[in-house]
């Protein structure tokens, strides 16, 4: 009996992982009535995978395409991806993130996280809440700063991101199709990097 109520009880929770795309976190898993005694008890079972502390998925489901993207999405939705992370989502760099950047509102708590590793900048006004754009992967929608404010941020946190990445990543702009002068004049104004970015502005036109 206690064998047929136990796989009834994981089969109602693989029915609503599945509608959620097969990933929930611990709190959302409770909201739909799953108890935490049944998450673990998959987990050991090896019927869900802990991505992280308190973000579970089906084992069954593929591969994950980034799941480093898809944790910090999950666990931390106020963040916004931002400097190398949005760099190389914008596919503006070479340099390969060897942790997660993450901006978030100034004085907002850092999240603790095991895995993936954060490394956590804080924006205040505009330099935050500007230039936010949506985007999705492996179902989860995540946050990251478009080109231009991912460039003015670039060029204001040059001492982190190194001039050479922020160089790298304005030449691979200037060259392709998304340029937009404008939005990128407006963001170095907003993140106060307009005198600095100018002279390479300049040099890079000619």
């Amino acid at each position: 009996m206690e064998t047929t109520t136990k796989t009834k009880s994981y089969e109602k929770a693989i029915r609503v992982f599945r509608s959620h795309g097969g990933l929930l976190s611990s709190t959302e898993a409770m909201r739909e009535g799953i108890h935490p005694r049944d998450l673990y008890a998959m987990r050991d079972a090896k019927l869900l995978d802990q991505l992280s502390r308190g973000l579970y998925r089906l084992s069954n489901m593929p591969s994950l395409e980034n799941p480093d993207i898809v944790t910090v999405a999950k666990r931390v939705p106020e963040g916004v991806l931002c400097l190398i992370s949005a760099l190389a989502l914008h596919e503006l760099t070479t340099q390969i993130p060897h942790e997660v950047y993450l901006a978030l509102k100034m004085g907002a708590r850092v999240p603790r996280l095991e895995n993936p590793p954060l490394r956590v900048f804080h924006f205040s006004g505009k330099a935050f809440t500007e230039g936010i754009e949506e985007r999705k992967v492996d179902g989860i929608t995540y946050r990251v700063y478009s080109r231009e404010k991912t460039l003015a941020d670039c060029f204001k946190h040059r001492n982190v991101v190194g001039m050479d990445t922020a160089l790298e990543a304005l030449r691979n702009y200037w060259k392709s199709k998304w340029k937009k002068t404008d939005e990128l004049t407006r963001f170095s104004k907003i993140c106060r990097v307009e005198k600095v970015m100018a002279p390479y502005l300049e040099a890079i036109q000619v």
